[in-house]
């Protein structure tokens, strides 16, 4: 068994033991947000880290979505028929926004994507009969998938680690295909992969109607555990939160993300209860961490590892390091 393999059950068994270890529903509904916001930052980092295409308007997703599940709701569908409609009306919404954003890169992107936010968010206040403005809207109950009920903190745990796990499992399936390959080949050399026959650019389409799909799961799963929808949940804080969690872990691997998420989330949550001054530790983080690690915390410990590793069986003479290929 490979040490990833070893690693992946390792973690499985510590998800699955979280509830029983845990025993507060306060810490076990932080865990389930934990993982609501990994999925949210999973998503970015399929553009960012990935893709090479950073994002500033990615929690639109989470309000899309969120929105239309209240209002289907409300109008009297079924919570099946609810949940397939909003994300496909996301992901649709992700496509149009990638149609619009593609046509620049960079910055010009990134400042496409940030107005597109924009514009979902001032809808959501503005259209006050619509979506209530800034008293939100609430969702009256949770689903009840295959008749089971999730309205504990128990259950709705174990129903979000499913969800997430198979939308992990999707995306290092998709970071694993030729198709990952082929994404990471235009984040690198984009020119090269146009020499070479690929439409540069429907990879990138592509890629951002996947990161919006799983953006929009993510707000399908937000909805269902706050039960509230309001336009702070789709702010430029709320992307921004979520595009830094990819990046303070590190936007190379599919951990980082995840780590990313349960650091700021329980800053935000366990942290600010006792320092008041909470943002300024978070930002102290991001310098500690962009300083020493830049490239991310898992990227990071893994090079240190590395370090430690080749200390402990000594180092070469200085001509036979010469000597050798690098690594």
């Amino acid at each position: 068994m490979t040490r990833t393999a070893i690693a992946a059950v390792i973690i499985a068994v510590l998800s699955l033991a979280v509830p029983w270890v845990i025993t507060n529903d306060y810490y076990v509904n932080l865990a389930s947000l934990i993982l609501i916001y990994a999925l949210l930052a999973l998503s970015v980092n399929i553009l960012l880290g990935y893709g090479g295409m950073v994002s500033l308007g990615h929690a639109a997703f989470l309000g899309l979505t969120g929105y239309c599940v209240v209002l289907m709701v409300l109008a009297g569908y079924d919570q099946l028929t609810t949940a397939i409609a909003s994300v496909i009306f996301s992901t649709a919404c992700g496509a149009l926004f990638g149609m619009l954003s593609l046509r620049a890169i960079g910055i010009g992107f990134l400042m496409i994507t940030l107005a597109l936010g924009q514009i979902v968010w001032g809808i959501a206040y503005r259209a006050n009969e619509l979506t209530g403005g800034d008293n939100g809207i609430t969702l009256p109950a949770r689903p009840m998938p295959f008749g089971i009920d999730i309205n504990s903190a128990l259950s709705f745990y174990y129903f979000t680690l499913i969800v997430f796990s198979l939308a992990l499992f999707c995306i290092w399936r998709l970071t694993r295909s030729p198709f990952g390959a082929s994404l990471m080949g235009t984040r690198e050399q984009p020119r090269r992969m146009s020499m070479l026959g690929h439409n540069v650019w429907m990879i990138q389409f592509i890629t951002f109607v996947i990161a919006s799909f799983w953006g929009s799961i993510a707000g399908l799963l937000y909805i269902y555990y706050n039960l509230f929808m309001s336009p702070h949940a789709i702010s430029l804080q709320q992307s921004a939160e979520a595009l830094l969690m990819a990046i303070l872990g590190g936007a190379s691997s599919l951990l980082g993300p995840i780590i990313g998420a349960a650091i700021i989330t329980i800053v935000k949550n366990v942290v600010s209860t006792y320092i008041e001054r909470w943002n300024i530790l978070l930002g102290l983080i991001f310098v500690v961490v962009i300083m020493f690690m830049p490239n991310g915390l898992v990227p990071g410990c893994r090079q240190l590892w590395r370090s430690i590793q080749n200390r402990r069986k000594g180092r070469p003479p200085p001509a036979k390091a010469a000597s050798e290929p690098a690594a």
